[in-house]
């Protein structure tokens, strides 16, 4: 009965061509705005470390003043002093913890006339690698006692080691940094979370490409390499020794396991706060313990233009799907007579309903065909901006599934009307009047 009802329906499509290409045209446009605009928010609003994300938190203290302090209705500042930032990761209270800030890093390739150029770097410890689940292609992060010694190690991204090393393994080997030669201790496979949750309050970028080098922060520091962002909470004559200096500029991560965790660290944090007030460092009693998630929600990550934007391509497709309905409501009326006629010959009204539903079918999928090349068009507009994201803009397969899943509801939901009209149809006045 499937295939009769398709024949009848392909049969109707192609005898009134201009009706089937205006609503396979408009169901295509409304879907390809969607799908569009959903891809760039999935985008923007992903889990970039779906299989740790829930164990991973940002603490945050405040060492301001109390001036226009509200106690519990205050949001903490996002970065931390070096102080508190030492503080927390030599008291190892999380499975692991790492501190870090952004830096810009000049690289001087040993190649004969090739141009010294700048990368994205970052000042971190040893835990970075194995909480973040950054894999090595070569060799391994540094360690702790590293970090302590501030010993000349980096661990370079794959894209940096394919620049500088024609990709061979190049741990052991020596790369000029800011005028200083670090030993290269591992290679980094490609690794770039989408998006960039570790930089959020840091100053850097939160989409695109990763960053090319990691090295330790007390080498870096003892190297004067400035941190990308700084915010000071009194006044400071010289910003070369921001250790001992009142400024935020540090980010600082932990790895929790369970709540039981999550709940030892909260208070562990509050017993901080409650010391440094006690010994007069801090005025502000308030702290918070992020998860990942959360941490993203509170930097708005997805700006509320690009939510607007799909709140808007579904009112859109919306429209298209009530003119949908009344171009098959018109196509229904001109058919009243073939209705009643088979209605005659003894068609029930659920076969003349499913056969219109069928038909509503069709120009879905073909709808969601047309609507997917619009949705490459309209990402591939989006790549050729100047937005950070641009060039992360593309359908992935579950996108592709969904395209169609939207298309046929779509066209489903628009055929419901005209089909139940087709089938209530009495067939004895379609008779007399032919």
């Amino acid at each position: 009965m499937f295939a009769y009802h398709l024949d009848l329906a392909l049969r109707s499509l192609k005898r009134n061509k201009v009706l089937t290409t205006l609503m396979v045209l408009a169901l295509a446009l409304g879907i390809g705005a969607s799908i569009t605009t959903l891809t760039v928010l999935r985008l923007l609003s992903g889990d970039p470390l779906p299989q740790k994300s829930a164990r991973l938190y940002y603490p945050q203290l405040d060492p301001n003043d109390k001036d226009g302090y509200v106690a519990g209705e205050s949001k903490p500042p996002p970065t931390m002093t070096y102080v508190d930032a030492m503080s927390l990761l030599h008291a190892r209270r999380a499975t692991r913890q790492a501190v870090m800030a952004l830096t810009q890093a000049k690289i001087v390739p040993q190649q004969a006339n090739a141009h010294p150029f700048f990368s994205d770097g970052v000042m971190t410890t040893a835990d970075f690698f194995a909480m973040f689940d950054a894999r090595f292609q070569y060799g391994s992060g540094w360690t702790a006692e590293d970090d302590e010694r501030g010993a000349p190690r980096v661990v370079i991204a794959g894209f940096l080691n394919d620049k500088l090393f024609g990709g061979a393994d190049s741990v052991g080997r020596t790369i000029r940094l800011n005028d200083h030669d670090f030993r290269v201790a591992g290679v980094l496979e490609p690794w770039a979370p989408q998006p960039r949750f570790y930089t959020q309050g840091l100053g850097g970028r939160s989409y695109g490409d990763g960053d090319a080098v990691f090295l330790p922060l007390k080498t870096a520091r003892d190297l004067k390499m400035s941190p990308q962002d700084t915010e000071c909470y009194a006044e400071v004559p010289d910003f070369t020794h921001v250790e001992t200096a009142p400024c935020m500029w540090l980010g600082f991560w932990v790895e929790l396991d369970d709540a039981a965790a999550v709940a030892s660290y909260r208070a562990f944090l509050d017993g901080y706060v409650r010391q440094q007030i006690a010994t007069g460092r801090f005025e502000r009693s308030d702290t918070r313990l992020l998860d990942l998630m959360a941490w993203l929600r509170e930097r708005q990550v997805v700006p509320d233009d690009v939510r607007l934007q799909v709140y808007m391509a579904f009112g859109f497709l919306l429209i298209c799907v009530v003119n949908t309905v009344g171009l098959l409501l018109a196509k229904c009326l001109r058919r009243s007579q073939e209705i009643g006629v088979r209605r005659a010959l003894g068609a029930t009204r659920g076969e003349i309903f499913n056969q219109f539903m069928v038909e509503a079918g069709i120009v879905g999928l073909v709808g969601g065909m047309l609507g997917l090349g619009f949705a490459e068009l309209g990402l591939f507009g989006i790549r050729h901006q100047p937005a950070e994201y641009a060039g992360l803009a593309r359908l992935d397969a579950g996108m592709f599934a969904l395209t169609f899943a939207v298309a046929l509801v779509a066209s489903l939901v628009a055929g419901l009307l005209p089909a139940w009209r087709a089938c209530v149809l009495a067939p004895a006045p379609q008779l007399k009047a032919a």
